[in-house]
């Protein structure tokens, strides 16, 4: 299906201020995701980066930019200017949203942000103790200012929700699949239940956490983060996954895959213990990694793959989660990790 995004893109500034006009509009999107990035030059010489999206729902994405921008306002010393801001219309953020037979797409636009070092491939023993501790300071400041966001309609349980209704349709691709994933979303429900998973602090956590995502400064403090796909208010362990994977002995790669085994690695424990020293965890905390682990597999992969991943990617992904990584969830190693945290 052909969408002239570039159109989209110009009818949305158009809406947004007739008063400076574009020069030109260049394609940044990153080539294995289906999102479109744009870089708009004005003839002022300014810029603005425009991002589109046209899966979900409209709401939620409003929803989850606007709780972004206050964010971004928000958020105190060290990190008053760690997120990539919105352009806003009048008193509200700008949100375009453009509609035809083909599509029904948003767009949102960005002021640019400064990017300092750009995290490597692979992480040295120093380099991690530093990050664990990052993300501990920001973890603990966004609880600090949790209650001053706007509220956020999604949670985990309407998501799970939302995919078991999705297999039920007969038209649905994966369907040869759909006793194992109904079997994992129930659960999923039952054991976030007995966790008491609704009972954790909610704060905003971005999930998508590789390293095209955001910047360090020289000394590894965090810098810059901007691409705010995958973004909610939920617990804090739902950005672990991501994490344990910017610290694997493997380190980033072109070619990858969502295994559980990262969320064990030596590499990993010493993040986390950086980080326990901080801003410590509670046992039910690491007891749900397994099943925030769970949700990633079958929301982010499998209900949305699709959107997330061009297609070679994403029958990849999808086929190995289907029957690799599904049926290796009870392989993680939570005790393991209680007792190096010493919980």
């Amino acid at each position: 299906m052909f969408i002239d995004f570039t159109t989209i893109v110009k009818y949305a500034w158009m809406a947004y201020d007739t008063s400076r006009s574009i020069k030109s509009i260049t394609d940044i999107s990153a080539m294995v995701s289906t999102n479109h990035v744009y870089k708009v030059l004005l003839n002022n010489r300014s810029y603005v980066i425009a991002k589109i999206s046209y899966f979900g729902r409209y709401e939620h994405f409003v929803e989850d930019h606007t709780i972004i921008n206050v964010l971004a306002n928000n958020l105190p010393s060290p990190f008053e200017n760690f997120l990539a801001r919105s352009l806003i219309g009048g008193k509200e953020l700008f949100v375009h949203r453009f509609q035809n037979n083909l599509v029904d797409a948003w767009v949102v636009f960005y002021k640019p942000i400064k990017i300092s070092k750009r995290l490597p491939k692979r992480f040295d023993s120093e380099q991690i103790n530093a990050l664990g501790k990052q993300f501990a300071i920001f973890h603990q400041t966004c609880t600090d200012i949790r209650n001053t966001l706007p509220p956020s309609s999604k949670t985990l349980q309407t998501d799970i929700h939302d995919l078991l209704y999705s297999i039920q349709s007969e038209e649905y691709e994966l369907r040869n699949y759909k006793d194992l994933i109904g079997k994992h979303c129930e659960l999923f429900l039952e054991n976030t239940e007995k966790l008491e998973v609704d009972k954790f602090p909610k704060i905003p956590v971005f999930v998508d956490w590789n390293i095209g995502n955001f910047s360090v400064s020289r000394t590894y403090k965090l810098f810059s983060r901007w691409d705010y796909d995958w973004f909610r208010m939920s617990s804090r362990i739902l950005d672990f996954y991501f994490l344990s994977r910017i610290v694997s002995d493997v380190g980033d790669r072109t070619v990858f895959t969502y295994n559980i085994e990262v969320l064990m690695e030596n590499r990993f424990l010493q993040f986390l213990k950086s980080y326990h020293e901080v801003y410590p965890l509670q046992k039910n905390e690491v007891l749900f990694m397994k099943e925030a682990y769970r949700f990633f597999i079958l929301t982010y992969v499998i209900k949305y793959g699709r959107y997330f991943f061009h297609e070679i990617y994403a029958n990849k992904l999808q086929k190995e989660a289907l029957e690799q990584h599904l049926p290796s969830i009870d392989r993680f190693d939570a005790e393991g990790i209680l007792r190096v945290l010493q919980i």
